[in-house]
């Protein structure tokens, strides 16, 4: 089955950048939604976007539109989070979620059946 293991997460000021990771392993990389999330302490869990690993079908959250940049390098079965001009509310716990694509990739987090163990972004201001 689908596992996912992300990392790179890493405390970092208001203003500065950060790419974290999700491994795909278990399963092919291509044909697959893979999503990213978050959640902030008290919060819901939000997305923030997700790719389509058999095309190039990428989406955003509004608020990470512009700053936050979705990739996958097909090597190396990884989907990156590329994020630009952090700021404090950016702080969560950020997840990597897999799903199987059928007719096109949701930013729902209980459409996702696969998810990693999360890593933790922190932005100072």
């Amino acid at each position: 089955q689908m596992q996912l293991l992300e990392s790179g997460g890493t405390s970092v000021q208001a203003g500065g950048f950060l790419r974290i990771s999700c491994v795909v392993s278990g399963v092919t990389f291509g044909n697959k939604c893979i999503g990213w999330f978050r959640q902030a302490p008290g919060a819901r869990r939000g997305g923030v976007a997700h790719i389509y690993t058999g095309g190039t079908s990428t989406y955003y959250s509004e608020s990470v539109k512009g700053r936050f940049t979705i990739s996958q390098e097909d090597a190396k079965n990884t989907v990156y989070l590329q994020m630009n001009n952090l700021k404090p509310e950016d702080t969560a716990m950020y997840y990597c979620a897999g799903g199987f694509y059928y007719s096109g990739c949701v930013m729902e987090a209980e459409w996702y059946n696969y998810w990693g163990q999360g890593t933790q972004v922190t932005v100072s201001s």
